[in-house]
């Protein structure tokens, strides 16, 4: 039954999405003593995962007939219901009866998909991560729970073994809500850590040790901890994307206009990192928004 404790502990554990997250997420389940079956769109997730000797399978569906309990780290909404219901989907496997999602959401496609989910015996439980994929390989990411009291309950192996840092925020669509609150504080300062670089560089302050000035002072951020070392040696290798971030912002953005709020600053936000993407940064770390600014030159 999809309380029962023993089905997560015996049984195998699902995983659909293999990029970042999903590897790290991986790397946690089996550390926690889980059997993991994974699956991705692309072959060569799927074989970087093999290489480190985890099973994986050729869609959705096969780890549907296999695990009662899936974890999916998927791009977006969008991509959870493909996974989910789509033919080849999770549900058309017969054996699932609890999701953990840790993607990056839309509240209100969530809560939907949770009441179909429902009228069909399986359970589903919102956790996203806040932290990049080196923070959530470590187990120091926090986890934002939204879901059923009870769901949440009989997750909690899993969610455990995911995360040493959890924290539930209400039912089905709060997960995201509450990442996405979250989330805009966390891009806007590290997208003011990369403008306050590019200022400093203008006027004559080097980078290394404008960092060192803002770790000094009440400027100080965990953004800066973390980016600031990347910033300042330009090494842009991705722990989390600058495209994924922009689908996050636009979420917040149209989750503001559905209440009426604007978001000037989130607005700003967005059309510097379109235009990192349009400049062929995309699939770089966030910290990358540094090069994006250095492109923002006045044209008079």
């Amino acid at each position: 039954m999809p309380g029962d404790r023993a089905l997560d502990a015996a049984g195998p554990i699902g995983l659909v999405g293999l990029g970042l997250v999903g590897s790290a997420l991986a790397r946690r389940l089996v550390a926690g003593g889980f059997d993991v079956i994974g699956y991705d769109l692309r072959e060569e997730a799927r074989a970087a995962l093999r290489s480190s000797g985890i099973r994986t399978v050729d869609s959705p569906r096969d780890i549907g007939s296999a695990c009662a309990t899936v974890v999916l780290a998927v791009f977006d909404t969008r991509g959870v219901i493909d996974a989910t219901e789509g033919p080849q989907g999770l549900i058309a496997g017969g054996a699932v009866r609890r999701l953990v999602d840790c993607s990056t959401g839309d509240p209100d496609l969530l809560e939907s998909l949770a009441k179909r989910l429902a009228t069909q015996g399986v359970e589903l439980v919102e956790a996203p991560l806040s932290g990049s994929s080196s923070q959530i390989a470590a187990g120091d990411a926090t986890m934002l729970i939204g879901g059923d009291e009870a769901a949440v309950r009989a997750s909690d192996p899993v969610l455990a073994a995911l995360s040493s840092r959890r924290i539930r925020v209400g039912g089905a669509g709060m997960g995201a809500r509450a990442k996405l609150a979250t989330n805009l504080v966390l891009g806007l300062n590290r997208a003011a850590l990369a403008e306050g670089m590019v200022l400093a560089e203008s006027i004559g302050i080097a980078p290394a040790q404008f960092l060192e000035l803002v770790l000094a002072t009440p400027a100080r951020s965990d953004a800066a901890l973390a980016k600031g070392a990347m910033m300042v040696a330009g090494d842009f290798a991705p722990q989390s994307r600058i495209r994924q971030h922009l689908k996050d912002v636009d979420l917040m953005l149209d989750s503001s206009r559905s209440t009426g709020q604007r978001l000037p600053l989130s607005e700003t936000h967005a059309a510097l990192m379109r235009a990192a993407v349009a400049a062929g940064d995309g699939d770089l770390d966030n910290a990358a928004i540094l090069r994006q600014l250095r492109r923002e030159r006045h044209k008079d």
